[in-house]
């Protein structure tokens, strides 16, 4: 079945249906995912991938697949319904742009892990002789001996992934190869007979807003099928690898800076509020009623202010969706802006009308030597309503402003904490 449910028949037909017959709730995720048959002379990997496959979003089908007995195919499409609905693909891709290197083959053969021993229960499928699972991974790599259960309720794909990668530093003159540790070795050495069935492509991130929706959906069908398959659930427990909503940060951004910039109504004591005039008729001539001052539109112009950290790293297409942000929302909301560039001192000072600035011409150096405290008191000179630091956050904040401060932070820069205000983690 084709994605929202058109019928149509694929190589992976009959084991769905053994799917939805055995586990109804659960295996009904199938019908949410698309399904490819591939030819033998497909470019999709062709050299790697096993009998099935998957980007993140269909399960592809080799010829070959359907020389398995029904128990094995129906082990196979469970498991790539599993990597589907748990957006193992998209959450590698997810990791590489956040750390710049990701070991794909490692980092498969953990969610496999997680998936065939979510699996590991049923009778009714059969996975591979040499399927890992995870707790089979966790005592052969770090020692560790946990029942499949509670490995299920601790680990998920991206801290199994953390803690298994040991691999050294890119070798010299640039490559991209490293050596693998004691932890990557064993991992490597256990499950590499498999580890080749996640094939994410250019197409399977899509936006983050889309991605967010998609997170949602996956983890709401999954308690419910969870929920509604009780005993005969394909999720021997509801596993800590569920994918969690993640709101994309443009967001969080339009609501932070809207909440600062909306432009409120101020007290006017030169006229009386409806109220008291209504008041007034019913009190009758003779009674007096307290003064109650009416409501007038503001006629403040809001002010925002960015502080940019020439000093620290900030990538092209990342700046670019940043700027594009702060331009919109400073045309809807009708709001000045207020440049202040600079590293340890106070380089640069711009105006400009709402929509207009000139974030995307700016430069980085990297090399660290911030100092906030110069940028934030020019910043506050301004009466801002509010503040937007744009940084790596390598540098003291010894000032504090009297207005509300974000720090915008690219998501390279794990575990910054922010020295007051609010962090705001930019993803690319």
């Amino acid at each position: 079945m084709a994605e929202g449910g058109a019928m149509h028949l694929h190589r992976g037909t009959r084991a769905v249906q053994r799917m939805v017959e055995h586990a109804p709730s659960t295996g009904g995720l199938a019908l949410w995912a698309r399904h490819q048959d591939l030819l033998d002379d497909t470019k999709v990997e062709a050299e790697l991938a096993p009998w099935v496959s998957t980007d993140g979003r269909s399960v592809f089908y080799r010829p070959a697949f359907e020389l398995l007995s029904i128990a094995e195919q129906a082990g196979w499409v469970a498991h790539q319904v599993l990597h589907i609905a748990l957006r193992h693909a998209q959450r590698f891709v997810t990791l590489r742009e956040r750390f710049g290197d990701a070991d794909l083959q490692l980092f498969n053969i953990c969610a496999d892990a997680i998936v065939n021993s979510a699996l590991g229960h049923l009778g009714w499928l059969k996975l591979p002789a040499s399927a890992v699972r995870l707790e089979h991974l966790l005592a052969s790599t770090l020692g560790q001996r946990q029942s499949a259960e509670a490995a299920l309720l601790e680990w998920d794909v991206e801290s199994l992934y953390h803690a298994i990668d040991d691999r050294g530093p890119p070798k010299p003159g640039g490559g991209t190869d490293r050596t693998d540790g004691p932890r990557a070795a064993s991992a490597r050495s256990l499950g590499q007979a498999l580890a080749n069935d996640l094939v994410p492509g250019a197409q399977t991130l899509g936006a983050p807003q889309d991605e967010a929706d998609q997170v949602r959906q996956w983890s709401e069908r999954l308690m419910r099928g969870h929920a509604g398959d009780g005993e005969h659930s394909m999720l021997r427990a509801l596993i800590a690898d569920l994918p969690r909503p993640r709101t994309p940060w443009e967001q969080v951004l339009r609501t932070q800076l809207a909440r600062a910039l909306s432009q409120r109504p101020g007290l006017s004591w030169s006229r009386p509020a409806r109220s008291y005039i209504a008041n007034q008729g019913r009190a009758g001539p003779h009674r007096r009623m307290p003064w109650e001052p009416g409501f007038t539109a503001s006629k403040a112009v809001p002010r925002l202010a960015v502080v940019v950290d020439i000093s620290g790293s900030i990538n092209a297409p990342l700046m670019e969706r940043f700027a594009r942000e702060i331009d919109a929302l400073s045309r809807r909301l009708e709001a000045a802006l207020v440049l202040v560039i600079g590293d340890d001192r106070v380089r640069r000072v711009e105006h400009f009308e709402p929509g207009r600035s000139a974030l995307r011409e700016v430069a980085f150096h990297g090399g660290g030597g911030t100092d906030f405290s110069p940028l934030l008191e020019e910043a506050q000179a301004h009466r801002p309503d509010i503040i937007v630091v744009l940084t790596d956050l390598d540098g003291p904040a010894r000032f504090r402003p009297r207005c509300p401060v974000l720090w915008a932070v690219p998501a390279s820069q794990t575990g910054a904490a922010a020295p007051f205000g609010r962090l705001l983690m930019l993803s690319g």
